[in-house]
C-alpha cells in the first residue's frame, strides 16, 4: 500500500503508530493482531521484531560498520551475548553480504557507515530490513534520497518482501512508485483519508489531480 499526501498529511505519524514508536490519543489500534501501545517487555519486543521499518532518518549508527547495521535487523532474534559478540566478530556475514549486493553495495560491508552519501545509507536500511524479513514492512519515504533508477530497484526489494504473504505500507511522494510497485494508495490530507483505492483504478492524472486539489 502507498501512503500519499502533501507534508504534514500524517503519513509518518501513521507509520509511528502502526510501528508502536507514536502512542494514539484516542481510538483503537491492531497490528498483526496486537494493540502496540498495549504491549511491554518482551510481548512489544516480539511485535517489533515481525514489523520492520525504513525510517525517515534512517536510525542507522554512523560509527559503526555497514555490517553491524544490516545486522541490527537481526537482534531481537539474537541473545544480548551474541549481539555483543557479533560487534567483536560480525555473525551471519554471509546473509548480510547477499542483502548489501541486493542494493548494491557488496563492496561497502566494512565501512564505517558515516562515511556513506545518504543515498547509500538509505540502501543499508532496506538491507537492514532483507535480513530481518518482517511479515509488515513500513517505509517513510524509502526513494526519498535515491536517483529514480535506483528508487525503482528499492522499491521492488521492499515490495518483494511481500511475495510470502507479508505486507507494505510506503509513504511515497513519487505517484510513477506508488503505480509501479503498489496495489493500493491511500491519500492522506490533515490527517483524514481522503483517497483510497486499487491501484487498477488509477493512473498518473488520477494522483495529479489529488495534489492539486485545493485544501
Amino acid at each position: 500500500m502507498a501512503l500519499v499526501g502533501p507534508s504534514g498529511a500524517g503519513k509518518s505519524t501513521l507509520l509511528g503508530l502502526v510501528n508502536g514508536s507514536v502512542l494514539p490519543t484516542a481510538g483503537s489500534l491492531r497490528v498483526l493482531g496486537d494493540d502496540p501501545s498495549r504491549l511491554r517487555g518482551p510481548a512489544l519486543r516480539r511485535l517489533r521484531a515481525r514489523v520492520g521499518t525504513v525510517h525517515q532518518h534512517l536510525e542507522l549508527v554512523g560509527q559503526l560498520r555497514v555490517v553491524h547495521n544490516v545486522n541490527a535487523g537481526r537482534l531481537a532474534d539474537w541473545s544480548a551475548a551474541r549481539a555483543a559478540w557479533s560487534l567483536v566478530r560480525p555473525q551471519g556475514v554471509p546473509e548480510v553480504l547477499d542483502a548489501l549486493s541486493a542494493v548494491g553495495l557488496a563492496d561497502r560491508a566494512y565501512e564505517r557507515t558515516e562515511r556513506l552519501s545518504g543515498g547509500q545509507r538509505q540502501r543499508v536500511a532496506v538491507a537492514r530490513l532483507l535480513v530481518q524479513r518482517p511479515e509488515l514492512v513500513l517505509a517513510d519515504e524509502p526513494a526519498s534520497a535515491l536517483d529514480p533508477v535506483l528508487a525503482d530497484a528499492v522499491l521492488g526489494l521492499l515490495a518483494g518482501l511481500t511475495e510470502q504473504g507479508g505486507a507494505l505500507v510506503a509513504s511515497l511522494h513519487d505517484p510513477a512508485l506508488a503505480l509501479r510497485h503498489c496495489t493500493r494508495v491511500v491519500g492522506l490530507v490533515d490527517g483524514r483519508v481522503v483517497l483510497d483505492a486499487p491501484v487498477a483504478d488509477l493512473d498518473a492524472g488520477d494522483l495529479a489531480d489529488f495534489y492539486a486539489a485545493p485544501r
